[in-house]
């Protein structure tokens, strides 16, 4: 599948804004000049994309987080430097599009230390079109992909506690998240 990108017409001049919703806001891997508390409405975070590179293989899928259609999330806006803009969205494609499950888009943020404040940032969501899109998947289907999910990055364990650490350090609730980590810890906690 080809990779559903911007064009070049869409970044117009000065500094790039990110959104990150998963991954990003404990592991951006660019470089920015600020990090601010934003909320998207419009869309919600979900482990709704299974993972055959990062946390999984093609044979034995991981899931990972994506952005899906309704409500709102509460996530971290990285401003990017005018002149890192390029690097940064070579880089972000180079991780994000990697199977082209995602589209990348910009939509209107609003950023918390600011409420008035709305900025046009540069977002992954989930191609619901996509062999890799999963949709919606109750508690017991999350809590399989993530145990049997290790792919390039690692354990899927690991990405879904790392997130919600993340998410908490920021003051964030994402509730479907909260209770999976919840399982996945005292299961941790059982075999120790």
């Amino acid at each position: 599948m080809t990779a559903k990108t911007l064009s070049p017409a869409d970044f117009p001049d000065g500094d790039l804004w990110v959104f990150g919703y998963g991954s990003l806001i404990w592991n951006p891997g660019f470089a920015f000049v600020e990090q601010v508390p934003a909320r998207l409405i419009g869309e919600h975070r979900a482990l709704c994309i299974y993972s055959f590179v990062h946390r999984g293989t093609p044979e034995t899928p991981g899931l990972v987080l994506g952005l899906d259609r309704g409500g709102a999330c509460q996530g971290i806006a990285f401003r990017v430097a005018h002149e890192q803009r390029d690097a940064t969205i070579a880089y972000l494609r180079a991780r994000e599009q990697v199977t082209s499950v995602y589209r990348e888009v910009k939509r209107s943020v609003w950023l918390r230390n600011h409420p008035q404040e709305r900025v046009s940032a540069v977002v992954y969501v989930s191609d619901r079109g996509h062999d890799q899109y999963a949709g919606r998947l109750s508690l017991d289907q999350q809590l399989h992909f993530v145990r049997q999910g290790h792919g390039h990055a690692g354990p899927n364990v690991e990405y879904v506690l790392a997130t919600v650490k993340a998410l908490e350090a920021r003051g964030i609730h994402d509730a479907p998240l909260h209770q999976l980590a919840a399982r996945l810890r005292g299961e941790a906690a059982l075999h120790r």
